[in-house]
């Protein structure tokens, strides 16, 4: 890719308005939290953490004063349980943190909290991070739009998701590629699926370390799911082809695995299963979706340069002048969606005529 066709370096924050607070609200994503984003970064010291080859792998566990430790250890505790159990605290007494690790690579900063259970030592992760509206727009329309559901919670400048398993896709390609019993085929249909629901809501930066690929043993075979795990890309960059995955070089051999197994009939019959199943989606949730993209429609999530180039590349890609009224990232989102979408929306609408006839 050329320097110009990279995702940008240095993301701006966007502050979450009103109007998408209300949003959150309403739909039971905002709710107290006992630890905020700020409280984690009274960081003592911290120690680079390393993977089974000796290799950094771009995290540092972090390390705190035994005065601050004791003031924010049960509240990462009880606000594990408000992500997983709607703050049910009764089965915390077996909960423990071992370790909070905090990441300065790209622009979110994170912090991972690994939560233990004393009684059998299994472990799970979550995220606390910065408060984003990009960012929470993007988590949002991949719970309405893809076949993942999310969790997450938002609080006064600070977000909690949960962690998504999977295999991260750069370790996938390095791995799993050239064992027997991956299925290489069902890869390739997958990419294709995972490329189309990227662009149709406008995703970026979807390389492979920002994705994972989730295994499910079927009859005498696998099935594949690939996941987004990093959302702070959404509807931000003026490149179109910064929201389809197959153009990013760190993708290629899942791009080339697809050109080798798939023709192109084959390309567009998965493209379009995908965009049958986002506009049933779309059907089964619409005050939702539409609420979100109309306050979406109304906020400013990236720069008037940025949205200007996409908005005509985007009417070139789709060969149409609907993009030219354009004037948010939010209504290039609602465009792509009504334009790519129409014919099956409205097959759609006509099947379900039919049944209430």
């Amino acid at each position: 890719m050329q320097e110009s066709d990279k995702p940008s370096r240095k993301k701006q924050f966007f502050p979450i308005n009103t109007d998408l607070r209300y949003y959150l609200k309403t739909h039971g994503r905002e709710t107290a939290l006992p630890v905020s984003y700020n409280d984690l970064l009274h960081i003592a010291y911290a120690v680079p953490i390393l993977d089974k080859a000796g290799k950094d792998t771009l995290w540092e566990k972090a390390l705190y004063d035994k005065e601050h430790w004791s003031n924010i250890k049960q509240g990462l505790i009880n606000l594990y349980a408000i992500l997983k159990t709607e703050g049910d605290y009764s089965f915390t007494k077996h909960l423990d943190v071992a370790r909070v690790d905090y990441c300065t690579f790209g622009n979110s900063h994170p912090f991972r909290i690994r939560i233990v259970n004393r009684y059998n030592d299994n472990y799970d992760h979550y995220y606390i991070k910065r408060e984003d509206a990009s960012r929470v727009y993007g988590l949002e329309l991949e719970h309405i739009l893809s076949p993942n559901r999310m969790s997450f919670y938002t609080h006064k400048g600070t977000l909690v998701e949960e962690h998504i398993a999977g295999i991260p896709g750069d370790v996938f390609i390095r791995d799993y590629f050239e064992r027997t019993e991956t299925n290489k085929i069902r890869i390739a249909k997958e990419f294709v699926k995972f490329n189309e629901r990227c662009f149709l809501r406008l995703l970026g930066d979807m390389r492979s370390y920002n994705f994972v690929v989730a295994i499910t043993p079927d009859i005498e075979d696998y099935q594949y799911r690939i996941r987004a795990i990093d959302f702070d890309q959404q509807s931000y960059e003026g490149r179109k082809n910064l929201y389809l995955p197959q153009f990013f070089k760190e993708n290629n051999p899942f791009v080339e695995l697809t050109l080798k197994y798939l023709n192109a009939e084959s390309i567009e019959q998965y493209r379009a299963e995908e965009r049958t199943l986002i506009a049933y989606r779309i059907a089964a949730s619409r005050y939702r979706i539409m609420d979100l993209l109309k306050i979406m429609s109304k906020d400013q999530i990236s720069t008037d340069e940025k949205r200007v180039q996409l908005k005509n590349e985007l009417g070139e890609h789709f060969q149409t002048t609907a993009f030219n009224r354009c004037k948010t990232m939010g209504e290039l989102v609602k465009t792509v969606l009504r334009v790519a979408l129409r014919p099956y929306l409205s097959r759609i609408q006509r099947n379900l005529g039919k049944i209430i006839d």
